[in-house]
């Protein structure tokens, strides 16, 4: 079988470019493609995760894979080293058309492949250098690592739910409760207050409503 692989990230992007390119790629060849698979999904989702695996577990010894691109594969090194891999394993021949890349059995393709894991592997120390760099860095300036306390997505919740909240607050529940009903703490929801007036406004108007209350009284 020889397959012919399609990948963009968004609907906005097209597919007829790539498939047009391979078709060329299979008549330089004088070869004829016996089944597509086309897919809209990030190529930093697994490959088990996308059409992708499962053409790869369908495909057997001596079947032929096709892309325009080795980033068709993946977007990142380590995934696309991985996919080479089982390409081998199953010995399954891949071919890029824009880089003219051929990945068989033969020791050129295992030399290209080895470096290939040699780059991989150097980028893998390279990002793991940088992050751990950039915290020390950060920590050196005093800046507290992690998530804070009250954070922006904390937040959002009650911005998801600001009509519920507008809601429970005219209807006198307590902001503890308020609090506990969406497992926020105190400190995020007075940022929410004064981020939305109303919501200040309905805690005074009870206030006074209260000190009233208990005057009368």
């Amino acid at each position: 079988m020889i397959a012919g692989y399609l990948r963009v990230s968004t609907g906005k992007q097209h597919l007829y470019n790539q498939k047009d390119e391979i078709l060329r790629y299979a008549e330089s060849k004088h070869i004829a493609i016996d089944y597509w698979v086309t897919e809209i999904v990030s190529g930093k989702k697994h490959e088990r995760e996308r059409k992708l695996g499962a053409l790869l577990r369908r495909m057997k010894p001596g079947d032929t894979l096709i892309v325009t691109e080795i980033s068709r594969l993946s977007r990142t090194l380590t995934d696309i080293m991985e996919i080479m891999g089982k390409c081998l394993r199953k010995k399954i021949r891949l071919y890029t058309t824009k880089e003219g890349y051929t990945f068989d059995d033969s020791i050129n393709s295992k030399v290209l492949c080895f470096a290939f894991g040699l780059v991989a592997e150097i980028e893998r120390n390279l990002i793991s250098m940088r992050t751990k760099e950039a915290l020390a860095l950060r920590k050196a300036n005093g800046i507290k690592l992690g998530r804070r306390k009250g954070s922006c997505t904390k937040l959002r919740i009650l911005e998801m739910h600001h009509c519920e909240v507008v809601d429970m607050l005219r209807q006198r529940h307590s902001i503890s409760k308020i609090c506990r009903h969406y497992k926020v703490s105190r400190e995020t929801f007075n940022k929410y207050r004064n981020l939305y007036p109303i919501i200040a406004e309905i805690i005074s108007s009870r206030r006074v409503q209260s000190e009233k209350d208990c005057t009368e009284a």
